[in-house]
């Protein structure tokens, strides 16, 4: 009987010997950490102008699409801008219309001193005939050619003139600076109304919204935020003393603490360059005579393979507690192969 208990108790030893072996050896092949949590992108909305909200066409945990109307602020400003820049740019084209009208007048008194020129050449040139054969005086001479100067000069002047018109007319009305600051005006005025209607980035659902009609938004201000629905992943905080034996491409499974019955799967995609303790608002200062050596924990990013069916649709959220466990046996060259 003494000998059997004393078997009984080495059995029992060995039992606990080869389970405690058993878990350390899946403990060092599957690490594992509960300090992990479901992440997701979240967009922040906020208003590209300032003004008073008309219109909030959602509420808090619905479900948006890309391009849905979120919310709309009162453009009564806004519209008033656009109807004042088209207005400039009207009067800025008509201006233009002018100038030419002036560069067309000028062209036709350029011509007409140019063709008075041609017979007051000509003129001179007959008078100055006759004065060679002693028939004219020296004085009459010199009238034909003091007319001469008179129009030379007149066509210097409607030559000054044409170009004057030119400078003003600026070319073709496109190509007018005037027009194109008018038209970019115009443009700018049009994108701020435009900014009066906020619509959806992306897919997802509404969070954090406290936002009421009749509240006044200034521009750049955080209103809500929107939860993206891809590309959900887990950042899981693994022990230093395990991240020797994890590495990018090795499958993880996941469990959340919400909904035990929805088991995740997903691969490890990156390690973090730094400790979650490193990059808090208070680094800690070890270099002090009451330093304790404690052990680092590396956010580890874990990329879901998540395709939900309608019912799972809405069962992840972003900050939900999981378990990750990864699977250190295989390697990124079992993965590929």
């Amino acid at each position: 009987m003494k000998w059997a208990k004393l078997i009984i108790l080495c059995l029992s030893i060995l039992g606990i010997l080869a389970g405690l072996t058993l878990w350390w050896e899946h403990q060092h092949n599957y690490p594992s950490t509960d300090d992990a949590y479901v992440e997701a992108n979240i967009l922040t909305v906020s208003p590209q102008e300032s003004g008073r909200v008309t219109l909030v066409n959602v509420a808090e945990n619905d479900y948006v699409t890309a391009g849905q109307l979120l919310l709309q602020i009162d453009d009564s400003d806004l519209q008033s801008a656009v109807d004042e820049a088209t207005s400039e740019l009207e009067k800025t084209i008509q201006k233009h219309m002018m100038a030419g009208s002036d560069v067309s007048q000028a062209i036709a008194n350029l011509n007409a001193v140019q063709a008075t020129l041609r017979d007051a050449e000509l003129e001179y040139e007959r008078q100055q005939a006759l004065y060679d054969r002693r028939i004219i005086s020296k004085s009459i001479l010199d009238k034909t050619e003091a007319n001469l100067d008179k129009v030379k000069a007149e066509r210097d002047s409607a030559r000054a003139a044409l170009n004057t018109a030119q400078t003003q007319l600026g070319g073709a009305t496109d190509h007018d600076p005037a027009v194109r600051a008018a038209r970019a005006s115009l443009k700018r005025a049009q994108i701020a109304l435009s900014y009066a209607m906020v619509y959806a980035p992306v897919d997802g659902w509404v969070a954090n919204l406290t936002l009421r009609p009749g509240d006044v938004v200034s521009e750049g201000q955080s209103l809500f935020s929107i939860v993206e629905k891809k590309d959900w992943w887990v950042t899981a905080n693994f022990k230093e003393t395990d991240l020797s034996r994890i590495k990018p491409g090795q499958p993880a499974s996941i469990t959340l603490d919400m909904y035990p019955d929805l088991d995740l799967t997903g691969t490890v995609a990156s390690i973090g360059m730094g400790s979650g303790a490193i990059f808090s608002l208070i680094p800690p200062e070890n270099a002090t005579g009451n330093w304790v050596h404690v052990t680092q924990r590396f956010p580890v990013r874990i990329h879901l393979d998540y395709q939900p069916t309608v019912e799972q649709e809405q069962r992840l959220r972003a900050g939900a507690s999981v378990t990750a466990t990864v699977d250190t046996t295989q390697s990124d060259t079992n993965i590929n192969d």
